[in-house]
């Protein structure tokens, strides 16, 4: 019984710790499959996969694009939604810069499939300038493969504690079994 209950209490205190950044990363339990908004240049396009039936007029949904002034789905740049059951698309061209708002509602049961705000910072113009050369924008990611991602102060704080602990935990576990007469 006395060797039974250290294993049970260190084999619980491991099955928290590996569970502790699957729960950390997990999203909200009621997050649906919402939009994805893009922007390229002066166009802004949406994407979803929320409005995989059509009404019975046929149609996916609409998609309103919204400035800051505007306060509802019915006052924005309004785009029927194209595509088939596995994902539905629509864009604005020649959107001015400025904050908007993208709303997608669903044809068949009338519902919003989301709403997310995105950064129209203007028209890209190419340059034809002969003395112009393609380059990355943030130079060459040499050694990180090219997969950089911005993970937040929250993030890596939390990744160092766990590694405090799992090293401190690592300590404690050899430091009592180097000694066998301790239970």
């Amino acid at each position: 019984m006395r060797t039974i209950q250290p294993l049970l209490r260190s084999g619980l205190t491991v099955a928290a710790v590996a569970a502790l950044p699957l729960a950390l990363t997990a999203g909200p339990a009621a997050a649906g499959p919402g939009i994805s908004v893009s922007t390229s240049g002066s166009t802004v396009s949406v994407t979803t996969t929320a409005c995989s039936r059509t009404a019975s007029t046929g149609g996916w949904g609409t998609a309103s694009l919204l400035t800051s002034s505007q306060a509802n789905f019915s006052q924005g740049r309004q785009v029927a939604l194209s595509g088939t059951t596995s994902l539905q698309s629509a864009a604005w061209s020649n959107v001015s810069p400025g904050t908007y708002t993208v709303i997608v509602m669903c044809a068949y049961n009338n519902s919003t499939a989301g709403t997310q705000s995105i950064i129209v910072s203007g028209s890209a113009t190419p340059t034809t300038s002969s003395t112009a050369s393609a380059s990355p924008s943030r130079g060459v990611l040499g050694g990180l493969g090219g997969a950089t991602k911005d993970y937040g102060t929250l993030t890596l704080a939390v990744g160092g504690g766990l590694v405090a602990v799992g090293a401190a935990a690592t300590a404690w576990f050899l430091r009592r079994r180097s000694r066998p007469y301790r239970l």
